[in-house]
């Protein structure tokens, strides 16, 4: 069974013999337990045949206690470093919950083993480090997924199979992303996610990396992996007081040959959102919720669109299922998750950075930097 990793802090094995067509749980481990989506994936993970939580590396004790008390995690599962925890047990995957810096040093970690590695979003601080994990990888001939929560959503993977696959609503012409929050303070995220999230070095930035990336990762998606001419970006600091290192508001336009995308990333939404609006030569498609899909073509009113559950045969529906599919070899990450369009969403951040430094348009070569 290949090994994987994955960044947002899993790992798991099968050394057991098992019954002849019964396939054994995926043992996973976490690195890292700094990042707040941790509190959402551990649940996942339990009640599964399929998986088995084997180890958690955290090497802050104070946090490491925390988990524990909160999801009654066994004090033998925690360890202060990948090694002492290869010592002690097999691992197949490894998802990691660390900053956004320390992404490139769990794939260096874990390529020589041919652990494959999940984290969550974004890939990378720039693309000096993008490359960077992307040379690892490929040492290591393991996988990188870079999991976003907008990736499971039933209305995106329907928009994108009638815009894209189905040519719905004629040509893309524009795609507009909204994604934040009123701000990871004031929706009361932990202090210890909060520390490296506000810090421009470990995060990369403020609201732009933070959800200005789900845009970029989107429209890259719909765009079919194509990368834009030229971004030009805007972003503000209206709340000095509560960000004083960071950004807390971005609008990044992305210019295609014959369409554009629109990126609104903020921590000044009134509520919460990540929703998308696509337009074509002959249509439109809005996705306001993670459930529902309006659609609209010329000379036709506005519907919207029934979307049952998937069935449970069919392809990965979260984090958890992609990443038993890729360590069984069922699947390759691609798409929303696969590196190849998250080193295009790196370019993306880092040219709309300069640009919001400069005040500039940044021209994007034709071929990406090496």
């Amino acid at each position: 069974m290949k090994k994987l990793i994955i960044c947002l802090g899993l790992l798991m094995s099968n050394n057991t013999l098992w019954a002849e067509g019964v396939k054994p749980p995926v043992r996973l481990a976490m690195i890292g337990l700094v990042h707040d989506h941790a509190y959402g994936f551990i649940p996942l993970t339990q009640g599964r045949p399929d998986v088995q939580l084997v180890g958690i590396v955290e090497p802050d004790q104070e946090v490491a206690a925390s988990y524990a008390k909160r999801f009654n995690l066994n004090s033998g599962l925690f360890y202060s470093s990948l090694e002492a925890l290869l010592a002690k047990t097999n691992v197949d995957a490894v998802a990691a919950f660390t900053t956004t810096l320390e992404h490139r040093k769990v794939v260096e970690m874990c390529a020589p083993h041919h652990i494959d590695v999940m984290m969550e979003k974004p890939l990378a601080v720039n693309m000096q480090e993008a490359r960077a994990i992307q040379a690892a990888a490929k040492s290591g001939g393991i996988q990188v997924i870079v999991n976003y929560e907008t990736t499971w959503y039933r209305a995106n993977q329907t928009a994108y199979k009638m815009a894209v696959e189905d040519h719905a609503i004629g040509d893309l012409r524009k795609v507009v992303v909204h994604d934040g929050h009123r701000g990871p303070k004031e929706i009361g995220c932990s202090e210890t996610f909060l520390k490296w999230l506000t810090d421009p070095l470990l995060n990369g930035g403020g609201a732009l990396p933070d959800f200005g990336c789900y845009g970029a990762d989107l429209i890259t998606w719909l765009m079919a992996g194509q990368r834009p001419t030229s971004v030009f970006a805007v972003t503000q600091q209206i709340k000095p007081d509560v960000y004083p290192k960071v950004e807390d508001e971005a609008t990044v336009v992305l210019t295609y040959p014959k369409a554009q995308g629109i990126i609104q990333a903020s921590w000044n939404w009134p509520i919460d959102r990540k929703d998308m609006e696509i337009y074509g030569t002959t249509g439109y498609l809005l996705a306001p919720r993670k459930d529902l899909l309006r659609i609209r073509k010329i000379d036709a009113p506005e519907s919207e669109l029934e979307l049952p559950d998937p069935p449970s045969s069919g392809p990965p529906q979260n984090q958890v299922s992609c990443l038993v599919s890729v360590i069984r070899g069922e699947t390759q990450p691609s798409g929303l998750s696969g590196l190849e369009i998250n080193l295009i969403v790196t370019e993306i951040l880092d040219a709309a950075r300069e640009s919001a430094r400069t005040g500039r348009r940044i021209d994007l070569p034709s071929t990406p930097a090496q």
